[in-house]
Order: structure tokens, then sequence, then C-alpha cells
């Protein structure tokens, strides 16, 4: 999306219509769309300034937050709910569909994880698993006897 042309721009347009000039007149003499002059003509007279309206951000999580209390509380009394079951249950019980990653980015949002921990760490220094053995080595067991 871009930026919204600049309020000096806006004001100097309308100051030029305001003078007198049409509004395609002062939208040709300053490089801008006529349509553009005729909006911030309009907002002014309907608002009483011209300055731009906010842009981008979420417009679509309130479904999903107005469940916030439930789904915390699904969560905390069984854990071990994948997100796949946390949106069938939504559906279920409270006739709201959501896809599993609209319900990982709700979590997301409120700084909850469902990392599973390992029974076991795995080792820092020992090697996992050996490693395999180079061609022509000794230990390789497609090494050829020498002598």
């Amino acid at each position: 999306m871009t930026k919204p042309l600049s309020m000096d721009l806006r004001q100097r347009v309308l100051a030029a219509v305001d003078a007198g000039m049409s509004r395609r007149a002062a939208a040709d003499r300053f490089g801008i769309a006529p349509s553009a002059a005729v909006k911030w003509f309009n907002l002014r007279r309907e608002t009483g300034s011209v300055a731009p309206r906010a842009q981008g951000g979420d417009t679509r999580s309130g479904r999903i937050e107005a469940l916030g209390p439930v789904i915390l509380a699904m969560v905390e009394e069984a854990p071990d709910l994948t997100l796949v079951e946390i949106a069938e249950r939504l559906e279920r019980e409270h006739g709201e569909r959501f896809a599993p990653s609209t319900v990982h980015r709700f979590f997301g949002r409120h700084g909850l994880t469902f990392k599973k921990s390992p029974a076991t760490p795995a080792s820092r220094t020992a090697p996992t698993s050996p490693r395999p053995a180079r061609p022509g080595s000794r230990s390789s067991p497609s090494s050829t006897r020498s002598g």
C-alpha cells in the first residue's frame, strides 16, 4: 500500500480551491489526480480536517479475540490440545469456525507457545549418531586390504 500524500500538499491544494480555483484545476496545478482533490475537499467539509485516515492494521482478529477467555480456559483445562482440536471445539461449542493458523496466531499474540519438550535433552558434547566411515578408510566396509 502506498503512503498518503503529505499534509502540506493537501493544504496547498485546498488553499488554491479556497482562492477560487476549481478542484480539477488545482489538482492539475499540483500534479495529483482530480479525484484526490475532490475527496480532500469533501473530507474537510465533513470532518473539518484533511488528515489521512489510519492505514493497515489488524481488522479481523476481533472474532477470535472475543473468544479469548474461552480458548485460554480450554488450554488450561487440557494443555495437550492441538490447534486443530481447539478449532474444532470452537466450531462445535460456539459456532465460530477458525483455521488452525488463526488459532496459532492468537497464541502468538498472547505469547503462548506449545513446543513439546523432549524427555531427555540431546547431549551437546556426545554425537547422537555414529558418523559414516569415509570410503577407503580402514573402518569402511568397502575398503580393500592392502598387501
